[in-house]
């Protein structure tokens, strides 16, 4: 075994007992009785809670050089009840690849990244997560590209949006298929991560009967990530907008990304943006 495998099985069976040891069966939902030998978890009570054989689970711990597959790490991730940190690095310890991430409850985001995105004036921002769905947004967002939280889930869906909503191809005109195309390269790269979901499947079957264009280049396969950069939109109010795009995973939530677009200074987009936060109401998209 080469030294750099058997140092990694190493810290992955300390990493396993140390986290063992930290879980009570109380926390765990276990009865016992008597006094315990070692704090924590037992190595049976794991691989019980885990739903796999004890040796399977011990040969874990005793840094054996198994093969192990995304559903076992899952299981023993939830009996040891790690969070999403410390489950991304049992994967990296065991597979060497990162997990595909849970998906989080329906707008968890923090305050404080609210706060954040509060803060960011004339610059349109907003946080999507890994379905592309929009989970939260400021004030400007809201106002140049629709009344998100009046929409559903599917409708804040960024990908659903760019190919069903006439509002956002009106925005975009001649910029709407170039930036459709790349919408779907997103999508499909996150897909990557969930082939066979039921979310994921439902949509894109739902996306294939309403867009002709969804139709015909979804079985391209482009793959892509990353923003869009220049972005120009036409809004039927404040006219048009130029803006800068970057966007950034959270650190401490890397299934959110937020995406700010700023006001470019090379002509009056944001003198536009700053008499429309003041005077304007958003449109309905």
């Amino acid at each position: 075994m080469e030294s750099s495998t058997h140092g990694r099985l190493q810290e992955l069976a300390q990493f396993l007992r140390a986290r063992r040891a930290r879980v009570t069966p109380e926390q765990a939902g276990l009865t016992f009785s008597g006094r315990r030998r070692t704090p924590g978890l037992r190595r049976g009570e794991v691989a019980l809670l885990a739903g796999i054989s004890v040796d399977w689970y011990t040969w874990l711990e005793q840094a054996r050089n198994i093969q192990v597959s995304t559903q076992v790490l899952d299981s023993i991730a939830r009996a040891l009840q790690l969070d999403a940190n410390e489950r991304n690095h049992l994967f990296m310890l065991a597979l060497q690849q990162l997990p595909a991430d849970l998906t989080p409850a329906e707008g968890e985001i923090t305050r404080t990244l609210q706060s954040f995105l509060d803060q960011q004036g004339t610059s349109p921002a907003y946080v999507s997560d890994q379905r592309l769905t929009i989970v939260a947004w400021n004030r400007s967002a809201s106002l140049i590209y629709g009344k998100y939280e009046e929409m559903t889930p599917r409708e804040r869906n960024s990908v659903w949006r760019t190919f069903t909503s006439p509002y956002v191809r009106r925005m975009l005109q001649s910029h709407w298929e170039s930036h459709a195309r790349h919408r779907l390269a997103q999508f499909r790269a996150c897909y990557g991560k969930f082939v066979g979901d039921p979310w994921w499947t439902e949509l894109i079957e739902d996306l294939s009967r309403a867009s002709a264009e969804f139709r015909a280049w979804w079985p391209q396969h482009d793959v892509l990530n990353g923003p869009e950069g220049l972005k120009i939109n036409h809004h039927p109010t404040a006219g048009r907008l130029v803006f800068e795009q970057i966007s950034f995973s959270v650190m401490d939530q890397p299934h959110l990304t937020v995406t700010i677009n700023i006001p470019s200074t090379d002509d009056d987009t944001v003198a536009k943006l700053q008499k429309f936060l003041v005077e304007g109401t958003a449109v309905t998209p």
